[in-house]
């Protein structure tokens, strides 16, 4: 993800009924540019997920599928 200034910022996987299933980023400081955060799926059962990510008042949503 690319962040066009430094702050705190969130990044939260759920599943398709809403539950996290993890938290990779809970209100970390970045600054800004491009970011990777790694994400180990082995614990996951195949499906659909949603990854959130949140940045002052924006917010992203993204589907991400998990093949067994």
């Amino acid at each position: 993800f690319t962040l066009p200034a430094a702050g705190p910022v969130s990044l939260v996987v759920f599943d398709i009924a809403g539950r996290s299933v993890a938290a990779l980023l809970d209100r970390q400081w970045r600054t800004a540019g491009t970011h990777q955060v790694s994400f180990g799926t082995a614990k996951l059962e195949a499906g659909t997920y949603f990854s959130r990510l949140e940045f002052g008042s924006e917010s992203e949503t993204v589907k991400l599928v998990v093949l067994p």
